[in-house]
């Protein structure tokens, strides 16, 4: 077939995209990519970018085709307003040029925040009528109102709308978690276009074989985290739970990433002197990721209590699994359920710092065969239910189906 898969996240940005555009270009599928100028999560634009310079590549044989946007900046509301309208602008232009010399057979949209990202297939769908398939991973206009922040109704009722008109267009709405669809149904009758589609993890994680350079990691029961460490994340109680544990120098909560919250949790681990027990890593290539699991006890994921993030199954989730390691997990909804029915880890409800604590100190106080079992049950769940081959070998059939 020959597919558009548009998004504004793409390689050398870490994001599921990448996996799905060169699993299908190795299948035999003819992909192009329309996607914005590299600038996440550090809102700058990387090296080897910029408004003239490698806008359009062949990366693993996919056609890849930047449109313009305004980089992220340090993240403020209105820098991200701009930087997400922006892209959806520009690259509805580069849509409608590519529509007058490229005609699809099936256009996927990649949807982490924003919504708009929807506009550029739109805008090709009603030249050509091709079928729009919708990768639902964030959903609007709740994330806007509980992440974001928006209490507006006008704004939210603007939205809503938007998000309404962008399901109608669809041909089919994947969904990553289960409890999307209540969400989705809630706007309209889209029952028969609703299609499970989950996460998966980097084959560099789930393989286990590449070994990268990482720095020395403390002597210690070892409690990794991974990934963005911004608001969802609820690092404030993840502190509180490291300020319980600061007894308790065997245990190492180890941080590996970077995001908006990162400040804060330099701030407390100083004012509260957690030098001994806390360890920020920094961020790293996801390539270096299975050599962190690898050396950790057991993986922390974590999410704040709220009806969005109850609803939502981390990707870290499926990482962790595929690493083989134990997983705690301070969240609540899909994702808590995901654990218990493997049997991999422990879970205790989101935002309860203080539980968590007492869990961490119980794991650390079990035997490695233990947690090499509950390790090994993830592996197993990860293999039935989550891997990137069987999971586009699914999207290959429902975007053949039409």
């Amino acid at each position: 077939m020959k597919i558009l898969i548009v998004t504004q996240y793409f390689y050398p940005e870490n994001f599921k995209s990448n996996d799905m555009a060169f699993e299908l270009q190795k299948r035999g599928h003819e992909v192009t990519v329309l996607t914005g100028i590299p600038n996440y999560p550090e809102g700058e634009i990387y090296d080897g970018y910029s408004f003239s310079e490698n806008r359009e590549q062949i990366i693993n044989g996919v056609k890849v085709i930047r449109a313009l946007l305004l980089p992220r900046g340090k993240g403020g509301g209105i820098r991200i307003f701009l930087n997400y309208f922006s892209w959806a602008f520009f690259a509805s232009l580069k849509a409608r040029k590519l529509s007058s010399r490229e005609k699809y057979d099936a256009i996927i949209v990649h949807e982490p925040s924003p919504i708009t990202q929807f506009y550029p297939a739109l805008t090709i769908k009603k030249i050509h009528k091709t079928p729009i398939y919708f990768w639902v991973m964030d959903l609007w206009p709740e994330s806007l109102e509980i992440a974001g922040g928006v209490k507006n109704k006008l704004v939210l009722n603007f939205f809503t709308k938007m998000v309404q008109k962008f399901y109608n267009e669809s041909e089919k709405i994947l969904i990553t978690s289960k409890g999307f669809k209540k969400s989705i149904l809630e706007k309209g009758n889209y029952e028969d276009k609703i299609e499970y589609f989950p996460n998966w993890a980097e084959d560099t994680i789930s393989s286990g074989n590449l070994v990268y350079a990482i720095p020395e990691l403390p002597d210690g029961f070892k409690v990794m985290f991974a990934g963005n460490i911004g608001e969802a994340q609820d690092m404030e109680s993840i502190m509180q739970a490291a300020l319980q544990l600061k007894k308790n120098t065997d245990i190492k909560i180890i941080l590996v990433g970077d995001g908006r919250k990162m400040s804060f949790v330099h701030d407390f681990i100083k004012e509260h002197s957690l030098q001994e027990t806390v360890y920020t890593m920094g961020r790293f290539p996801v390539e270096a990721m299975a050599s962190f699991f690898n050396a950790a006890d057991i993986l922390l994921v974590s999410l704040k209590d709220d009806p969005i993030f109850n609803l939502t199954v981390p990707a870290k989730v499926q990482a962790y699994m595929s690493s083989g390691k134990p997983i705690m997990a301070m969240l609540n909804g899909e994702g808590a359920e995901n654990i218990k029915e493997a049997g991999c880890g422990f879970t205790v409800p989101a935002g309860d710092g203080g539980q968590l604590a007492q869990r961490i100190a119980e794991a650390a106080q079990k035997n490695k065969e233990e947690l090499n079992i509950m390790g090994l049950n993830g592996k197993s769940f990860y293999e039935k239910n989550y891997k990137m081959e069987e999971c586009i070998s699914n999207l290959e059939k429902i975007i053949s189906k039409k």
